[in-house]
C-alpha cells in the first residue's frame, strides 16, 4: 500500500514503475515531486532552504557592491555600468521571475499530471520539444538585436549621461543577459514544477560569483566593464547550476504521481494573453521605477545614479527578509481560496501583513538612524570617498521612508494574483504610483537632486500600496481593511519613536561597528516596548509559529489532500515560486 505526501494510506496506484536503483533515486521515488504538494513539512522545507540560499545570495551581493564600491566608487564610470545594468534587471523581472513563471510552471504541472494517465509519449518532454526551441529562437534575435541597438538604448534610458559611449560597452556585454536568463527562467519554472528547489535557490549565488570573479580577473584591463562582463558571465553560471537538474528529471524513468483533475476553461488556459498580461503589466511598471530614477539623475552631477544605487541595495535588505515570510504562506492562501474558504485566506493574509511590517519598520528604523554609519561600515574604503558616504546617506533616509510602501506592495499583490484569473487593478494601482513618481521626480531632482528622486520614489511606492489596500477587500482575499491599516499605523507610531531613540544614542559613539549595533538594538527595544504599552496594539502572532503554521483549511485536510490541494492549481506559481531577491541583482 502506498502513501500519499501527507503520510496517510492512499489508494493503490496503476501498476507502479520500478524505481531506479540508488539510495539517491530511491529517495526521489519515495516521495512524488507534484509541485503542489500540499504537506506542510514540505513546504516549510522548501521555503527554508529558498530563504537559506536567498540570504547567501544577499550576502554575495552586498560583498559585489563592497567590490564595486571600492575599485570603482560613485563616479561617471560606475553610472555608465548601472545604466547598462538596466537590462538584467528588467530581464530578470521578466524572464525569471513573474512572466516565465506564470506561463511554464502550469504548463509544467499539467504535463507531470499527465504523464500519470500512462500516455504513450511522454508529455514533459513533448513540452520541452515544443517550447525550448522557440523561446531559444525568439530570446536570441532579441539579445543580437538589444546588442546591435545600445546606443540608441542608452541615449533613451539616460540622456546627458557623462560618459555614453562607455554605457554602450557595458550594455552590449549585458545585453547578453536577454538569452542566459531566458534559459535560466526556463530551467527554474520547470524544476519548480518538478519539486526541485535547491538548483533554482542557487541561481543568484551562482550570479554573483560570477560578477565577482569576472571583476577581480579583468578590472586592470578592463575597468568597469569587467562588472558588465561579470553579468554575461553570471548569466551563463545561472543555467549551468540548473541545467544538469532538469537534464536528470527529463531523462528519469516515469514516476507515479497524485492524479489531477483537468483545470477547468481548457488545457491552453494558462498561455491566454489575457491571463499573462496582467501580470507582466505590473511587473513593467515596478521596474519602471528604476527607469525614471535613472532618466532623471543621468543630467545630475557623476554619482547620482550610483549615490541612488548603493542606497538602496542597503535599504532594501530589510523588505527582502520582510517578504520572505510571505512567500511560505503564498501557495497555502492559494490552494485555500481554490478549495472555497477565503476565511482562512484573509486570516493569513492579514498575520503575515503585520509579521512584515515590523520585520520591514524595524530594519527601516535602523537605516534612518544610522544611515551614515551603515555607509561607513560597508562602503567607505578605495575610491568611495567621505563625500559619497555623506550624499548616500541622505539619499537613504529617504529611500528608507518608502520602504513600508515597498514591502506592502510586494505582500498585497499576492491576494489579487491567488485566484484563479490575475487582475488588472495591481497594474493600475502600480502605473498609478509610477506616473506620481515621475511627476514629483521632475520637481524634486530639480531642487534637491538625488534626495528628491528618492522622495519622489518612496512617495508613489507609497500610493500604489495605499490604493492596493484600499482594494483588497472587494478581491478574493476579502482583507478587513480598516483593522489592518489602524494596525500598521500603530506599526508607524512605534517605528517613529525607535527611529529617534536609536539616532540619539549612536550621535556620541566613535565606531562605526558599534554604533550601527547600538542603534539596531535601541530600535528594537524601543519598539517592542512601545508595541507592547501601546492601547489597542495590533495582535502580532510569534515569528516562528506564523512562519509554519497551516491555515484550518490545510489542518482539515491534514489526513488526506483535497484536490484543491493536490491539484497543480494556476495561481499557485505565480510570486510563489519567484525569487524575492529584488534588490540583489
Amino acid at each position: 500500500m502506498t502513501r500519499s505526501p501527507a503520510g496517510t494510506p492512499a489508494a493503490p496506484p496503476a501498476p507502479p514503475v520500478s524505481p531506479p536503483a540508488g539510495r539517491r533515486a530511491h529517495a526521489r521515488a519515495r516521495v512524488p515531486r507534484t509541485g503542489a504538494s500540499g504537506g506542510g513539512g514540505f513546504l516549510a522545507k522548501a521555503a527554508a532552504v529558498t530563504a537559506g540560499l536567498t540570504a547567501a545570495g544577499a550576502v554575495l551581493g552586498l560583498l559585489r557592491d563592497q567590490i564595486m564600491a571600492g575599485y570603482f566608487g560613485a563616479g561617471a564610470g560606475t553610472d555608465a555600468f548601472l545604466v547598462a545594468w538596466t537590462v538584467p534587471e528588467f530581464a530578470s523581472t521578466l524572464l525569471i521571475e513573474d512572466a516565465m513563471a506564470l506561463l511554464l510552471v502550469p504548463a509544467f504541472s499539467r504535463a507531470l499530471a499527465r504523464r500519470s494517465a500512462g500516455l504513450s509519449d511522454d508529455p514533459v518532454r513533448a513540452l520541452v520539444r515544443g517550447t525550448l526551441p522557440r523561446i531559444v529562437l525568439a530570446l536570441g534575435v532579441a539579445a543580437v538585436v538589444l546588442i546591435l541597438a545600445a546606443p540608441l538604448l542608452v541615449a533613451a534610458l539616460a540622456p546627458g549621461l557623462p560618459d555614453p559611449a562607455l554605457a554602450v560597452d557595458c550594455t552590449r556585454l549585458t545585453g547578453t543577459c536577454v538569452l542566459s536568463f531566458a534559459l535560466v527562467g526556463y530551467c527554474s519554472a520547470a524544476l519548480r514544477a518538478h519539486g526541485r528547489f535547491l538548483p533554482p535557490a542557487a541561481i543568484y549565488v551562482a550570479y554573483n560569483v560570477g560578477i565577482i570573479g569576472t571583476v577581480l580577473v579583468l578590472r586592470e584591463p578592463w575597468g568597469v566593464r569587467s562588472a558588465a562582463a561579470g553579468v554575461a558571465v553570471g548569466g551563463v553560471l545561472m543555467v549551468l547550476v540548473q541545467a544538469p537538474a532538469l537534464l536528470r528529471e527529463l531523462r528519469a524513468p516515469r514516476r507515479q504521481m497524485p492524479a489531477a483533475p483537468a483545470a477547468a476553461g481548457g488545457e491552453g488556459r494558462i498561455l491566454v494573453l489575457g491571463l499573462i498580461a496582467p501580470v507582466v503589466a505590473f511587473s513593467l511598471c515596478r521596474q519602471s521605477q528604476t527607469l525614471i530614477e535613472r532618466f532623471l539623475a543621468a543630467p545630475l552631477p557623476a554619482g547620482a545614479i550610483s549615490h541612488l544605487n548603493y542606497a538602496q541595495k542597503v535599504a532594501q535588505m530589510p523588505m527582502i527578509l520582510s517578504l520572505m515570510l510571505c512567500t511560505v504562506s503564498f501557495p497555502v492562501v492559494a490552494r485555500a481560496l481554490a478549495a472555497g474558504d477565503p476565511e482562512a485566506a484573509r486570516r493569513r493574509v492579514e498575520r503575515d501583513l503585520l509579521l512584515a511590517a515590523v520585520v520591514v519598520l524595524v530594519g527601516s528604523s535602523t537605516v534612518i538612524a544610522a544611515a551614515p554609519r551603515i555607509v561607513e561600515l560597508l562602503f567607505e574604503r578605495g575610491e568611495f570617498t567621505g563625500a559619497d558616504t555623506s550624499a548616500t546617506a541622505a539619499v537613504m533616509r529617504v529611500y528608507a521612508l518608502g520602504l513600508l510602501g515597498q514591502t506592502m506592495v510586494g505582500a498585497l499583490v499576492r491576494c489579487y494574483f491567488s485566484a484563479a484569473r490575475p487582475l488588472w487593478y495591481p497594474a493600475a494601482a502600480m502605473a498609478a504610483g509610477l506616473a506620481t513618481t515621475a511627476a514629483a521626480g521632475v520637481p524634486g531632482a530639480h531642487h534637491w537632486g538625488a534626495v528628491g528622486i528618492a522622495a519622489a520614489n518612496a512617495l508613489g511606492i507609497t500610493l500604489t500600496a495605499v490604493l492596493l489596500l484600499r482594494g483588497a477587500h472587494r478581491q478574493a482575499v476579502p482583507i478587513h481593511v480598516g483593522r489592518l491599516g489602524e494596525g500598521l499605523l500603530r506599526l508607524a507610531t512605534a517605528s517613529a519613536w525607535a527611529t529617534g531613540a536609536g539616532w540619539l544614542c549612536q550621535l556620541a559613539i566613535g565606531s562605526a561597528v558599534l554604533a550601527v549595533a547600538v542603534a539596531g538594538l535601541v530600535v528594537v527595544g524601543v519598539f517592542l516596548l512601545f508595541i507592547a504599552c501601546a492601547a489597542k496594539a495590533p495582535e502580532i502572532p510569534p515569528l516562528p509559529r506564523s512562519a509554519f503554521r497551516r491555515t484550518p483549511h490545510a489542518r482539515r485536510h491534514r489526513a488526506a489532500p483535497s484536490a484543491a490541494e493536490a491539484a497543480p492549481v494556476e495561481a499557485a506559481p505565480v510570486g510563489g515560486d519567484v525569487p524575492l531577491d529584488h534588490g540583489r541583482r
